[in-house]
């Protein structure tokens, strides 16, 4: 088992905005993010996560819980599955009450790439690349670039550290493929990739003895997601965050010499285009996003794709795109830094980069292919936010050469831009009754207070929230809806408590005041009684 010290020192590390961005996209709302609820169909965004619960909750399936309860729904594993992926992930080492199982995770990639790079210095082929593509040997072993040899050395060199081949296969390092191991990468100078907080979880591979292939990645791990992960990003974070930009590369050597070259908060895709399921990473610090393609067919379709992706997402920045040939690693080998720095600071804009693109695909001097080419654009605009269809529906129509009364977009229904999804566990939201409850949440030392003068019977509309929280039940979906309810006010002090329940309180006694006064179900000296006693705590209230 593993200990609950350890558990409770990995909770710790752990931030839910983190580990749940790193599977769907976020979107700042107020003082938490939300998203369409992973666990379930829905059209608006009603999953909510807060940074300072440190819980998510989904408003409309009632989904809700920890970064380790996210884990488990969304990987479908269990407890203690959870929290050793979570461990992996942050390269967190976990103790187990089994001295036995009280292993860190596999070393054989950080070993093997200590083994590339000295055998690095020993090749001169592989030198003479580097060399020769302008990368100095400071960006070497920053980068921690080295060179892979034949299969069986590799394999050889991991046996005799003391590793199985077995393991090294599980790190995605060796393949296994007809009762025989290979190695993954032979001959190729390699790239370490890291994952965001710098752990050590693939390689990158260019072939310098003419493989057909010119470029492999780590084949797919539980440490591994090339559509997850961005080359660099851990040397490339501190700068994006400081500058509120990323550059967005096709290639190794392109981040190498732009970091090279001072633009250190460059990165590259591993060798696939930009995928909706980079959009977590790409979304903290909020940065300006600056895509940097070649300028060839393939390059300009990936940054279309990209485009699209990124103005849908609400993303700002833009699209750099390379002519003649030439790339970023190329720029900075010919001295024409300035010229970059200029295009980086004055890119496309990711719509019209888009419009654009969509209208060269057409011959718009034939009235039908004008048409056809309109209906994409509108299209493509309908993905955006109803204010920028608006803006755009001009820009469209003056490249069309056409009135902007053409542009005709239809209006969209059930879309929801409210920062505060509304809860769904009550008929009736009584806002008072929710905000004693969300202050009781965050400040408990007020409890005794208020249960000195009120109980769950007391309250009109959640009652069952009162007694799940007095209860201890604050995981319970009605109570973490509260809890990340922005709408939902804390009382501040006791002071003002004490006010706020007085006022309760009164008009509590006096509504039962009125109902005693009308009931025929009791006696005459029963409801003179009652009718005494309730004057009577209204008057103390007073």
């Amino acid at each position: 088992m593993i200990t609950q010290e350890s558990i409770d020192a990995l909770k710790a590390q752990l931030d839910v905005v983190d580990v749940v961005g790193s599977y769907i996209e976020l979107k700042k709302a107020g003082a938490n993010f939300k998203a369409p609820c992973p666990f379930h169909d829905e059209k608006t965004a009603s999953f909510v996560v807060s940074p300072a619960k440190q819980i998510y909750h989904c408003f409309g399936c009632g989904a809700g819980g920890d970064s380790i309860k996210f884990t488990m729904e969304y990987e479908k594993l269990n407890y203690p599955e959870a929290i050793e992926k979570l461990a992996d992930t942050y390269n967190f080492t976990l103790t187990y009450t089994d001295k036995k199982n009280n292993k860190p995770r596999s070393q054989v990639m950080d070993k093997l790439n200590e083994y590339y790079q000295n055998l690095l210095t020993s090749r001169q082929d592989a030198s003479s690349y580097l060399h020769e593509r302008g990368i100095y040997e400071s960006s070497v072993e920053k980068f921690g670039i080295g060179y892979a040899p034949d299969s069986q050395s590799s394999m050889n060199y991991i046996t005799s550290q003391m590793f199985t081949l077995k393991e090294a296969v599980d790190m995605g390092v060796v393949g296994y493929d007809n009762g025989r191991y290979f190695s993954r990468f032979i001959e190729r100078i390699t790239f370490p990739i890291h994952s965001p907080n710098g752990a050590l979880v693939g390689f990158g591979g260019r072939t310098i003895s003419g493989h057909q292939a010119k470029y492999v990645n780590s084949p797919e791990t539980p440490f591994f997601n090339k559509s997850r992960l961005l080359y660099a990003y851990h040397h490339a974070k501190q700068a994006l965050h400081k500058t509120k930009e990323i550059i967005i590369t096709e290639g190794y050597l392109d981040v190498i010499m732009l970091h090279q070259a001072g633009f250190n908060n460059a990165v590259a895709t591993l060798g696939t285009a930009l995928t909706p399921e980079h959009l977590p990473l790409l979304r903290k610090g909020e940065p300006r996003v600056v895509m940097a393609y070649d300028g060839d067919k393939a390059g300009r379709a990936a940054a279309l794709k990209a485009s699209k992706l990124l103005s849908a997402g609400g993303f700002s920045g833009g699209v750099v795109i390379f002519g003649g040939g030439l790339d970023p690693a190329d720029m900075v080998k010919d001295g024409r830094v300035d010229e970059l720095a200029s295009m980086f600071r004055s890119p496309k804009p990711f719509i019209e980069f888009v419009l654009d693109e969509i209208l060269s695909l057409y011959d718009l001097k034939d009235p039908k292919a004008k048409e056809a080419c309109m209906q994409e654009a509108i299209a493509y605009l309908k993905t955006l936010s109803p204010i920028l269809q608006e803006e755009y529906k001009t820009y469209l129509a003056s490249r069309l050469s056409i009135s902007p009364s053409f542009v005709r977009i239809a209006k969209q229904t059930n879309i929801s831009q409210t920062n505060t999804p509304v809860m769904q566990t009550s008929s009736h939201r009584d806002m008072w009754e929710l905000s004693l409850i969300k202050t009781l949440l965050e400040k408990p030392h007020m409890l005794t207070q208020v249960l000195d003068v009120l109980d769950p019977s007391l309250l009109q509309f959640h009652q069952n929230e009162f007694s799940l929280l007095i209860s201890n039940q604050t995981e319970h979906p009605s109570i973490m809806a509260i809890s990340v309810d922005e709408s939902i006010k804390v009382i501040q002090n006791e002071d003002e408590l004490q006010k706020e329940l007085n006022t309760f309180l009164s008009k509590h006694y006096n509504r039962e005041l009125k109902k005693i006064n009308i009931r025929q179900d009791i006696s005459y000296e029963q409801k003179g009684f009652e009718i005494r006693r309730l004057r009577k705590l209204i008057s103390k209230l007073k």
